[in-house]
């Protein structure tokens, strides 16, 4: 799979600091455990290389790749490795040069015009914003999201469980990074058990599924409008038109045709419309391409195959 899509789809990408080599794979195992297939192993120490060489070697199913990479030698090094990406910093020409002419995925550390523009001559359209606290956060990035509305952005720094759900909800986060999930006293201590349950309740956060509405079929637009006034003389519940369907409160969608779903549909909301189809086919549950919602290039809305005692589902961005 394409690490940047792997990325996406897992959400998280966890800044992972080694010490000793030997706490390497059970680390990776544990956030794979917990559901996060993604680590970024830093060059901070000096057991990082070897550490980065040892999951790639014994974890086939951890995307691994390379973080604080500062120059070109480390770069080469982590690749030969096994790193699947290259993470740094800040924008290096000779890193993200040598990563594009290998086919390695590279995210370098971008948080200004000049950086970002600097970083698309070589068609990057995913990047690093460290640190996001420091450089203005969410609201920085939707500024910056104005003139280069191709960019995504990984936020690392001041991202945590108690904010995540907002940072992964925006439209140009791509995934965010964090070393909370998995942090460096929990590896050296052997708290892997820890690591996982952390990467659990991430993955609950991320996704963030929550009820929305249910959609009633009715078989026109008449019988759509009666049933809505039904709800508005029994409950006083407002009618709201609209062009496909009609809305009996904000939680009671009335159809004007029969739609998905032989009973109708349940509209459940996801803080990450791309993770949510992920984690679901992993548990077999798959969505039906021919009824997804774009805005740009991004997946706003789309029904599953599989229907739910007669109603069909239908996921939503949040």
């Amino acid at each position: 799979m394409d690490a940047l899509k792997k990325i996406r789809e897992t959400g998280i990408v966890p800044v992972v600091v080694i010490d000793d080599v030997k706490n390497a794979v059970p680390a990776a195992r544990a956030l794979a455990a917990g559901g996060v297939g993604v680590m970024e192993i830093t060059f901070r120490t000096a057991a990082g290389p070897d550490a980065i060489g040892a999951v790639a070697k014994n974890c086939p199913d951890v995307l691994v790749g390379a973080g604080t990479v500062v120059n070109l030698e480390q770069c080469k090094r982590a690749i030969g490795l096994g790193a699947q990406f290259i993470v740094s910093p800040g924008f290096d020409r000779e890193i993200v040069k040598y990563c594009v002419e290998q086919g390695i995925p590279v995210t370098p550390g971008c948080v200004t015009p000049t950086e970002i523009m600097a970083a698309s001559e070589f068609d990057l359209n995913v990047l690093k914003y460290f640190t996001a606290n420091i450089y203005g956060g969410l609201a920085a990035m939707k500024a910056l999201s104005g003139p280069f509305g191709q960019i995504r952005f990984i936020p690392t720094g001041g991202v945590s469980a108690q904010n995540l759900a907002e940072f992964i909800a925006a439209p140009f986060v791509h995934a965010v990074g964090g070393s909370w999930i998995c942090d460096k006293a929990d590896i050296a201590a052997g708290n892997f058990e820890k690591i996982t349950r952390l990467c659990q309740e991430a993955r609950r956060i991320l996704l963030g599924f929550e009820m929305v509405h249910v959609g009633i079929n009715c078989a026109g637009p008449e019988e759509s409008l009666q049933v809505c006034g039904e709800f508005a003389d029994a409950f006083d519940f407002e009618t709201k038109e609209g062009a496909s369907s009609n809305f009996a409160s904000g939680a009671i969608e009335v159809m004007k045709s029969n739609y998905l779903g032989d009973r109708g549909h349940l509209a459940v909301r996801t803080n990450s419309l791309d993770c949510a189809v992920a984690a679901l086919a992993r548990k077999g549950y798959r969505v039906d391409p021919d009824t997804a919602k774009f805005k740009g290039d991004k997946m706003t809305a789309v029904y599953l195959e599989k229907e739910f005692g007669g109603f069909a589902v239908h996921l939503l961005q949040r």
